[in-house]
């Protein structure tokens, strides 16, 4: 058996209808896994909070899960230190006076989150610690800030050439059926998606015009309306508690925006030599590679650099960074023993609703993605299985794999997760009916790059708006947001982007131009920016609820 069927679709209708009722992520989502795991055992609930418990151990042994909740536990500790230190103010009030108007700091927002490409977990939570203060001095919600956080990590990763999400695709594609037939390298197939990944491309100019225009719509017009008016930079009686929250008292102030930039920019050295070293480090086998240099000899820059472990890359970059601003504040007689340890465990505290959430996310997703044998609910598979039975002319297959890869990567909260259950998919099917259709060569090409990239854009939604996304959650962190006024504020603006790529991926199968589909994309999403403030703006709530 592959699937449970419709029961499948349980557990994370489930999750998200609490979620909204009880404003408690964290009961949603452990009601969400004990539900997948009661259909797994059969109805029997001992069983299934036995499966329940042993699953939660499962995702904590598992080496890239502990690295990143490491990762997000020792962020949290630096992040203490700025704030004990001052340095964080100390950076706002320097940034806030260069940069002078809210326009320009979200754009500096944006700028930074696509230059900082490496990593979607290090975008969320290092620009997040980084400019949540500027943004807090002009009155920015917290909301908008999880927005564009979210908004320039998977989107851009996805796009990015040199990034660990390259690797990934690449391997997806190069594995999957009928791509020998194609005749093309599996990078330049890649490259080829990028101006054909229509949700990825549009979903970050829609920060570019949210930042120029300011001009919002939804729940988010409400969170920017009452940080504007003083009335609070988040809603925690609405919304539910802030994960991240730190005390905002400063132990001295001494501190310079210095004090913020140099532990930060260390970090982002760090993290950026060591995506490389741990690919070289890790393919010293003793054997045929002894040592370093003959690692670095055996591939390029950009070889290591895509295929290394982010997990290993980000936990030794932040311990550097720890025991490196550690030091560097004891020198500079902004903090002293007692205090730093204060500011290092009150750090740690903070993040643990974050740790909470996340480790139950990985936990659903498991539970979800997994077919029943390996004790999941298989509802990947039994969406999947809309795809292979069905009987579609070739023009609308971008479209159908775009929106099942939607609802996959929605209700799993997982892009990679939906890539790798979707492109062996959708590939075959494109490569069997464009040959059944007489087509070869660059036609032949374009219609699995199309069916491929709306698999990627399709995946990406769901990574960026998804309630159980581990994305989605740490940019709620790294905004100090409560994670369910960062999705409510989120959900219009990528279900707006998505369905204006919709449109686009239907005209990049009718018409075969890549050229015609951004322009139906982008006058659809000119229409929809004019009115849609207009006629769900802010004089649509009331902002006392």
């Amino acid at each position: 058996m592959e699937n449970f069927g419709i029961l499948a679709l349980l557990p994370p209708v489930l999750t998200v209808l609490l979620a909204i009722w009880t404003k408690d992520v964290i009961v949603s989502l452990f009601l969400g896994i004990f539900a997948g795991a009661m259909t797994v055992a059969g109805g029997n609930p001992l069983q299934a909070l036995v499966r329940l418990t042993d699953l939660l151990a499962e995702m904590l042994a598992d080496g890239w899960n502990i690295r990143i909740i490491l990762f997000c536990a020792l962020l949290g500790a630096l992040v203490g230190m700025w704030h004990k230190t001052g340095a964080a103010y100390a950076f706002g009030s320097w940034a806030g006076k260069k940069a002078k108007s809210k326009t320009s700091v979200l754009l500096l927002t944006w700028i930074f989150g696509i230059i900082i490409f490496i990593d979607d977990y290090f975008n969320s939570l290092t620009i997040g610690a980084c400019m949540r203060p500027v943004t807090d001095e002009k009155k920015i919600s917290r909301a908008k800030l999880a927005y564009i956080l979210d908004s320039t990590a998977a989107p851009v990763c996805i796009i990015a050439p040199i990034s660990s999400w390259v690797i990934t695709v690449m391997s997806y594609t190069k594995g999957s059926e009928g791509f020998d037939k194609l005749g093309i390298s599996e990078f330049t197939y890649f490259i080829r998606t990028i101006p054909n990944n229509l949700y990825a491309l549009f979903a970050i100019l829609m920060v570019a015009f949210v930042a120029f225009k300011g001009r919002d719509f939804g729940p988010m017009a409400r969170s920017e309306a009452r940080a504007e008016k003083g009335l609070g930079l988040f809603d925690e009686k609405k919304y539910g508690i802030v994960a991240g929250k730190l005390d905002q008292k400063a132990a001295t102030t001494n501190a310079t925006w210095f004090d913020f930039l140099i532990p930060l920019l260390l970090l982002i050295v760090c993290a950026v030599v060591f995506f490389p070293v741990t690919t070289w480090m890790g393919s010293i086998d003793g054997e045929n590679i002894h040592n370093m240099g003959e690692a670095m000899a055996s591939m390029s820059l950009g070889e290591a650099f895509n295929n290394t472990d982010a997990s290993k890359a980000l936990f030794y970059s932040i311990m550097f960074a720890i025991v490196f601003s550690y030091i560097y504040f004891l020198l500079r007689r902004l903090l002293n023993i007692s205090q730093s340890a204060e500011a290092i465990v009150d750090g740690i505290k903070s993040m643990v609703p974050a740790i909470v959430i996340l480790s139950l996310a990985w936990s659903i997703g498991f539970i979800i993605k997994k077919s029943p044998e390996d004790g999941g609910v298989g509802l990947a598979n039994y969406l999947a299985q809309a795809v292979r039975g069905g009987n579609f002319p070739l023009w609308l297959l971008p479209l159908i794999v775009f929106l099942i890869s939607c609802v996959i990567s929605f209700s799993t909260g997982t892009s990679w997760g939906t890539m790798a259950i979707m492109i062996p998919i959708a590939m075959p099917i494109a490569v069997a009916l464009g040959e059944k259709m007489g087509l070869s060569g660059n036609a032949l090409i374009n219609i699995t790059v199309y069916s491929t990239a709306s698999v990627m854009g399709g995946a990406v939604f769901g990574d960026h708006c998804s309630p159980i996304s581990d994305t989605t959650i740490l940019s709620s962190t790294g905004a100090n947001c409560p994670h369910l006024e960062h999705v409510a504020t989120q959900m219009p603006y990528a279900v707006f982007v998505a369905i204006c790529a919709a449109f686009g991926i239907v005209t990049l199968g009718i018409t075969d131009s890549t050229i015609l589909a951004l322009l139906v994309t982008a006058v659809l999403f000119a229409v929809g920016i004019a009115v849609l403030p207009k006629v769900w703006g802010v004089q649509k709530y009331k902002l006392e609820d």
